[in-house]
């Protein structure tokens, strides 16, 4: 992990990285749009090295899920579902139905509909992201979805991991299918035999899951692009340097991808959480790929002051920001651009993945700049509503004329003008 100033850091460091475009996604997509089941088994085949004989899992294995699971897991589910089914009804309370009355007989209006049929991707690959589909199931639950399916990879020894069907059967879904990679994504946006069409796909994956999405976008809606994950820490000496690398290495694990940088005011802390990433690598059973992680993205920042920290924050717009540092709320303040911000020591980011309430499906690779994470709104749609009365029409007609007029657009222009 190397250590550089402020002033050396590369503009790369703040630019958003282009996925290149996979045609080898289009080709699959276009075939599971040809040909369906046909398509997604082949294909399951080929990069899962699975043969599937059914897509979708009976209900009797979902059932039976929970007899292979700890039962401290099933209770640890239970209370982060808990939480963020409290954290999203509090968000959804935000938006409700309304009438207004913005000039005398003019009535416009908002309604509020959940998305009828939503997908949720859950990986599976290197690891059973139960989280995931805890993050995407229980906020659409509560916007009142009426169609939620899940797909993960057959990668646990040819089926999905148990942990993930016991977590869908506590959220009572009963609709489960073993398909990971862009065929679940074609799947899902186009429908099969097996898999029925939905409305919107939500949930991270890897960059062949994250370009599929890209291209079904508008066939179907989408929750965001999701890149590598990635973690800034704000650091002052107040900062415990065993913490800030267990933080540091606890997103690093992730992908050898994902960017881990430490900013610090203090090149005693830099050196000190260096040493301890090292201390610690030794005994991490995802050692290999954290530090490959480390190797590639990791960085240690020093800036002068924590102003700086904030600028360099802000500039970047990372996926999770925490600060360790001595009067957090003296810069929390101005701080904007972060998928969820962790504020002050005990404020571990492994506790939005899983049990805070937040949802850990957020904006990645600068996007926070204009975008936050997953929530419940993303499983709603607010259309609009207008009624007119005479009086209203003759508020608002004339200027509308006026305004379609000014445009060229004559068709506007008479439309109003006729109902003088």
């Amino acid at each position: 992990m190397k250590i550089i100033k402020k002033e050396n850091l590369s503009p790369s460091f703040f630019a958003y990285q282009e996925n290149p475009d996979e045609k080898m996604v289009k080709k699959i997509l276009s075939e599971i749009k040809k040909d369906g089941d046909a398509a997604v088994i082949k294909y399951t085949e080929k990069f899962d090295l699975v043969k599937l004989s059914g897509l979708k899992v009976p209900s009797q294995e979902i059932k039976k899920a929970s007899d292979k699971v700890p039962s401290l897991f099933i209770n640890s589910c239970e209370q982060a579902a808990d939480n963020i089914r409290i954290f999203a009804s509090q968000q959804l309370a935000q938006v409700s139905d309304f009438e207004l009355e913005v000039s005398p007989g003019v009535l416009v209006g908002q309604r509020v509909f959940p998305i009828p049929r939503v997908g949720i991707y859950v990986p599976g690959g290197s690891f059973p992201l139960v989280s995931s589909l805890l993050m995407g199931a229980v906020p659409a639950l509560v916007a009142g979805v009426e169609k939620v399916i899940v797909c993960s990879p057959p990668t646990f020894n040819g089926e999905i991991h148990p942990a993930i069907l016991a977590a869908a059967d506590l959220l009572d879904i009963d609709e489960v299918y073993q398909i990971g990679g862009v065929q679940a994504i074609g799947a899902m946006a186009y429908g099969t035999e097996s898999v029925p069409a939905v409305d919107k796909i939500v949930g991270p994956g890897n960059r062949f899951v994250t370009q599929a999405k890209k291209h079904v976008y508008g066939q179907v809606g989408i929750d965001l692009l999701a890149g590598p994950t990635e973690v800034m820490i704000i650091a002052d000496d107040s900062g415990d340097p065993e913490i800030i690398a267990a933080d540091l290495l606890s997103q690093a694990e992730h992908d050898p991808e994902a960017i881990a940088v430490l900013v610090t005011d203090s090149l005693k802390m830099g050196r000190k959480v260096k040493r301890e990433i090292q201390n610690q690598l030794d005994e991490l059973s995802t050692a290999k790929i954290a530090r490959e992680s480390l190797e590639k993205n990791g960085l240690i920042i020093l800036v002068e002051n924590l102003n700086q920290a904030v600028e360099i924050a802000n500039k970047k717009a990372p996926e999770h920001l925490e600060l360790q540092v001595e009067e957090p709320e003296a810069i929390s303040g101005a701080l904007k651009n972060f998928g969820s911000l962790f504020i002050g020591h005990l404020t571990c980011e492994v506790l939005g993945d899983y049990t805070s309430g937040l949802n850990h499906t957020l904006p990645t690779n600068t996007t926070a700049r204009y975008s936050g994470g997953l929530n419940v709104l993303d499983f709603v749609k607010l259309p609009t509503t207008l009624k007119v009365s005479q009086q209203g029409f003759n508020e608002i007609g004339a200027a509308a004329a006026t305004l379609a007029g000014i445009e060229g657009l004559a068709g506007h222009q008479k439309a109003v003008l006729r109902r003088r």
